[in-house]
């Protein structure tokens, strides 16, 4: 049966089609925007206040990834989209705590290169760490890889010179099912970014730490010497009521003694008196801070002779001078520690020990001293137009980034 095609039909017909064809065209256009959308992030620095940044979590563009089942080793990580990840209700580290993390930072010199501190140190404390834990580990070589990765990627988060620094948080999670109180099958290496300014809210103000006995950090034969997640919640309590009452954080007494000092919630502590610099030798409880490494080989190149041994409280409260160091603190000043309801109050002022190291520290970490210690790990900075494309490009095809075209030295 023939039906013939009058002039209204065939407008009918075309005005269909082009309905039809116009969709189509859309959805193919939405498509490729889509798919095109990132590799038009070429501005040199993301939308933020570069001068009002504190230290929270700001959501940048990408984030590495990596899996490893028990007792293998790491496949070959992606950079990938910042987003959720996917865990079994049954995973190891959501029902047994089998999690470590990292942190180090970025900085970007005004030379243009980006430069990383000592992440060769984050990645032998990681290893460390999945020992104690019962977990893989990457090796130092793709731990390292990776932080570069992840910071070339998120390179327009980084901030301008002496406005603050990218902070890369590697973590490592047993994300394997596991319902018995067993190492998990399956393991998670993450890296991801955000940038950040002062640790506290105080910005560069002196702190004023408050001594706790009622609570303790870490007990022996614990984990309190490796980066642990375990080792973070059990310090919120005395941490939120310390501030609470107007006190900047919480200084830890060790746990048999109750007259030693450990460290700060997140941070190392030292003591100044004369020109000697104490700071509580690592035993077990006490993380072994990449800062707090640092510090000690900068003082005694200046001139100061430096202890690791027991520090009593007693002895801190007759200190000349306190400071904490950390990644996210860097070298911070302590103007008072109250114990016992007694407060004392120490020297401030850009003549102390503190201030002096603290300028070398970040005088290296940012290129404007010489690094004799062969520290940093430098990226020049690479062309953001060609790189960017190169760089989304291969995503999409699962190529693997090759960091030396980013011009990784």
């Amino acid at each position: 049966m023939m039906i013939r095609q009058t002039p209204y039909l065939r407008g009918l017909i075309q005005n269909s089609l082009s309905k039809v064809g116009a969709r189509c065209l859309m959805a193919h256009a939405a498509s490729a925007l889509r798919e095109s959308e990132p590799v038009t992030r070429y501005e040199e620095y993301a939308d933020v206040d570069w001068n009002n940044l504190g230290f929270g979590l700001t959501r940048t563009d990408y984030m590495y990834k990596a899996k490893c089942t028990l007792n293998n080793t790491f496949e070959q990580g992606q950079v990938t989209n910042y987003g959720n990840v996917e865990l079994s209700p049954a995973a190891g580290v959501l029902n047994y705590g089998q999690g470590i993390f990292e942190g180090t930072k970025a900085f970007r010199g005004e030379d243009g290169r980006i430069l990383l501190f000592r992440p060769d140190q984050n990645a032998i404390r990681m290893q460390i760490g999945a020992g104690r834990m019962c977990m893989q580990s990457p090796s130092v070589q793709q731990f390292v890889d990776a932080v570069k990765q992840t910071v070339v990627a998120n390179k327009r988060w980084i901030p301008p010179p002496g406005k603050g620094s990218l902070y890369i948080r590697p973590l490592l999670i047993g994300t394997g099912p596991t319902l018995g109180v067993t190492p998990a099958p399956v393991y998670t290496f993450l890296v991801y970014a955000s940038p950040v300014g002062n640790y506290f809210k105080e910005g560069t103000a002196p702190l004023n730490l408050y001594v706790n006995n009622e609570f303790h950090r870490a007990t022996r034969g614990g984990v309190g010497g490796v980066k642990s997640i375990t080792n973070y919640a059990p310090v919120l309590k005395a941490m939120l009521r310390a501030k609470e009452q107007g006190f900047s954080d919480v200084l830890y007494l060790d746990s048999v003694h109750k007259k030693y000092v450990e460290e700060v919630s997140a941070c190392n502590i030292f003591l100044v008196k004369g020109n000697v610099i104490s700071t509580p030798s690592t035993v077990g409880t006490i993380l072994e801070g990449i800062t707090r490494k640092s510090i000690i080989d900068l003082a005694r190149d200046l001139g100061y002779k430096v202890e690791e041994r027991l520090v009593t409280v007693d002895e801190l409260m007759e200190a000349d001078e306190v400071f904490t160091t950390g990644t996210a603190v860097s070298v911070a000043t302590v103007g008072s520690i109250t114990y016992n309801d007694r407060r004392v109050e120490y020297k401030t002022g850009d003549e102390l020990v503190s201030q002096k190291l603290y300028k070398t520290l970040v005088g290296i970490q940012v290129g404007k001293i010489e690094d004799k210690y062969n520290w940093q790990f430098a990226t020049r900075s690479p062309n953001s137009h060609s790189y960017t494309a190169t760089f989304h490009r291969r995503r999409r095809s699962r190529e693997p980034i090759n960091l030396t075209e980013a011009g990784d030295c």
